[in-house]
């Protein structure tokens, strides 16, 4: 028996069947172990991982090793990317399997399948090292900075390596539309050979140029622009006719058919992903995760055959397109892996979705599309001063790929010019406008990010990868640093502008270029050009200084000791309550603090007129939250901070602590001189414990002649949690 290991359990099926008997297909479920939660999990200088099995690792793993022990051979057929490779590892060394094959598919079809087994390799280390670094650094990142922005903003934040450039973009268009100040400006449109209720003309436009101010941009003056208003020969000065050609727009990268999806089909990246990796599974699509707008040559050379079978325009040469600066390209564009399928049964959004994927990719094969354009340049004198009107038009001559579709669903524009039946013109002849109409303008305010635009621009600036875009989409909206409204316009919220604000010009990766830059250091660590350990070190070394720079700027100091305060907040596990406050990280003073807009207020309490049974000073009724469990406290303390004692609060009236009762005795507790008083063991015998509780929690143990041992105190609850813990 062969054991196949795969990732997704949504492959199975489709693979048994492609396999046959004598294969065992299981699925690991993705990562089966990471980082801890819990903790760092890196440390210098050797800065060595320290892995944990994940929740569902646990079981996954103990499945497949059973799985493996039952096989001949053993095959690590995880996703062809460095996640994947990474995984492969994972599973290899966790298993413990020291006869393994790694495989790799781009497509889950019999001949991409049996292809990737009988080509079967070791896993490459260089791209398991360049995965592992992406992930240290994202550690390095969000651990070591999220608790000082926290401690400084005063409410639990966190920043991430490309989450918070993501969030950076959004702010800054936020910010630019609403400083942004519309200009009315005005212009001027001629109309030619119109005839009313017949045709509306062909037109051209005021080139304002010559007359603009030095520095100035539009008209503002509407009475210039009615004066231009008078003419009506205009000279031709130049005219030119031409053929525009516009190619196909590529086949799909990941990034391209998120964008596409959301502008055509209005999916949100995340859904996109999701619906693809349905197809990718189904076999009906190649590998989603791909940075490459090319095809392969075996593929363009199959859609091109299909496409001369169904007398489609195919083009005479091959297309090939410039990939994205710092692209992997580690396999092919997205496709189709059968063009002759041209619907597939399956849900809406499944059929929607592949039929943008194989639309573009037949696109790609046929000629272009042609456009006749036609430009003329026009001249007239007004108070004997030029002035020029420019007219463009174009016309479609050659369908070319438009056949398949009109408009690109990356919402991009490809007709050259729009449509204006400019007839030939003869240069030094005369044109009469029939009309001419002041025209006004606004300038227009920068239009807010949709996800497929911010993508767009994470691409653009080298931010992130094809795997991680969906993601970052969802981790940015979920922790509310940025919003959606109905039409799926994006925009910054209170909380992330103050979190960007909060980063800037402290952490060098909040920077586009140095994110940028950090993509070509993991490239050159899965070329083997450098090391993981060179460059973890070297990004340690700065976000450590960057951190303490940090923390002394920021640091919130306590209003008691002038120690820096740690803010806590989130809900107790026990009572499902909210907690939030400050607590001094000073361990002698302890002090805690209510948050008030992100600044520690003192706690405040109420003085009551009961009195203290011990020393007759007035109590002080005290409520808020413990900054050791989180638990909300609500007691009457004594105002005499040398008494120190504290009652329980029944019904609004103090009463003393059950600990507080019990049989005075002559003994002091060793540790504070206060009196120990004597209780009852539930098996008849009798305990000791300390009146000054809860300042002291001393308790010991009664000797056979009914004194305290000192040397044998019980162990409490709170004392055995700790011991664990270490």
């Amino acid at each position: 028996m062969k054991l196949l290991i795969v990732e997704s359990p949504g492959k199975i099926e489709k693979l048994k069947h492609i396999l046959g008997n004598g294969w065992d297909v299981q699925a690991s479920y993705g990562h089966i172990r990471d980082l801890p939660v819990n903790g760092m999990g890196v440390e210098a200088p050797d800065f060595e991982p320290h892995y944990v099995a994940t929740e569902r690792g646990v079981k996954t793993i103990a499945k497949l090793k059973e799985a493996a022990a039952k096989a001949d051979e053993v095959y690590l057929a995880t996703d062809p990317d460095r996640e994947g490779e990474a995984i492969a590892w994972h599973l290899a060394d966790e298993l413990k399997l020291t006869n393994y094959k790694r495989v790799t598919y781009t497509s889950i079809t019999p001949k991409e399948v049996m292809a990737g087994i009988g080509n079967a390799r070791e896993i490459d280390i260089a791209l398991v090292k360049a995965q592992e670094a992406r992930r240290v650094l994202d550690r390095f990142c969000g651990y070591g900075t999220s608790m000082p922005l926290s401690n400084a903003i005063g409410q639990t934040v966190s920043a991430g390596r490309v989450q918070s450039p993501a969030v950076r973009l959004v702010v800054e268009r936020e910010r630019a539309i609403r400083s942004f100040k519309t200009i009315q400006h005005y212009g001027v449109k001629a109309t030619f050979e119109y005839v009313e209720n017949v045709q509306d003309g062909w037109t051209a436009k005021w080139d304002t140029e010559n007359f603009l101010a030095a520095g100035q941009e539009y008209i503002l003056d509407k009475t210039v622009a009615e004066k231009i208003t008078a003419i009506r020969t205009f000279d031709v000065v130049a005219f030119e006719e031409s053929n525009k050609k516009v190619a196909p727009p590529a086949p799909f990268t990941t990034s391209t058919l998120q964008q596409a999806a959301s502008n055509a089909l209005k999916f949100t990246p995340k859904e996109t992903m999701a619906l693809a990796q349905t197809l990718y599974e189904a076999g009906l699509i190649t590998y989603m995760r791909t940075d490459s707008p090319n095809l392969s040559d075996e593929a363009y050379e199959e859609i091109k055959s299909f496409a001369l079978n169904e007398n489609l325009p195919v083009a005479d040469q091959k297309r090939t397109w410039k990939s994205k600066e710092n692209s992997q390209e580690a396999h092919e564009a997205i496709r189709p892996t059968d063009i002759t399928v041209y619907d597939i049964e399956a849900g809406d959004k499944e059929r929607q979705l592949y039929k943008l994927i194989r639309d573009r990719a037949l696109a790609c094969v046929l000629n272009d599309a042609v456009f006749a354009v036609r430009e003329a340049k026009l001249k007239a004198l007004i108070e004997e001063k030029e002035v020029f009107f420019d007219a463009k038009g174009s016309t479609l001559t050659d369908q070319g790929w438009k056949v398949i579709f009109v408009e690109d669903q990356a919402d991009e524009k490809t007709d050259p010019e729009p449509s204006n039946n400019i007839p030939v013109l003869k240069i030094g002849s005369q044109v009469t406008a029939q009309k001419l109409e002041v025209t006004e303008h606004k300038t227009k305010v920068p239009s807010r990010y949709t996800q497929a635009s911010l993508i767009r621009d994470l691409e653009k600036e080298g931010i992130g990868r094809p795997a991680t875009y969906a993601s970052i989409m969802s981790n940015i909206l979920d922790r509310e640093y940025i919003k959606e409204d109905d039409k799926h316009k994006l925009s910054a919220t209170a909380l992330g502008e103050k979190l960007f604000d909060a980063m800037l010009g402290s952490f060098s990766f909040l920077n586009l270029e140095y994110t940028k830059n950090m993509e070509e250091e993991l490239d050159n660590i899965a070329e083997n050009k450098s090391t993981y350990l060179d460059l973890v070190a070297k990004v340690h070394t700065t976000l450590s200084e960057e951190v303490a720079k940090y923390e002394a700027k920021s640091a919130i100091p306590c209003p008691k000791c002038g120690s820096p305060l740690k803010h806590l907040k989130g809900i107790n596990k026990d009572t499902k309550k909210p907690y939030d406050f400050f607590v001094c990280e000073n361990e002698s003073c302890e002090a805690t603090f209510n948050n008030v807009d992100g600044k520690p207020v003192e706690r405040s309490f109420e003085v009551t007129e009961h009195t203290c049974l011990k020393c007759g000073a007035k109590l002080v009724h005290r409520t808020g939250t413990s900054q050791k469990d989180g638990k909300p406290y609500d007691f009457f303390a004594c105002s005499n901070k040398d008494c120190g004692m504290n009652y329980a609060n029944k019904d609004g009236v103090p009463v003393e602590h059950e600990e507080n009762t019990g049989r005075p005795t002559e003994f002091t507790c060793p540790k504070c001189g206060k009196m120990l008083v004597a209780r009852p063991t539930a098996k008849g015998g009798i305990w000791f414990a300390c009146s000054g509780y809860p300042k002291c929690t001393a308790k010991y143990w009664a000797k056979d002649d009914g004194t305290p041992n000192f040397e044998n105190a019980p162990t409490s609850k709170k004392s055995t949690i700790k011991a664990k813990r270490k």
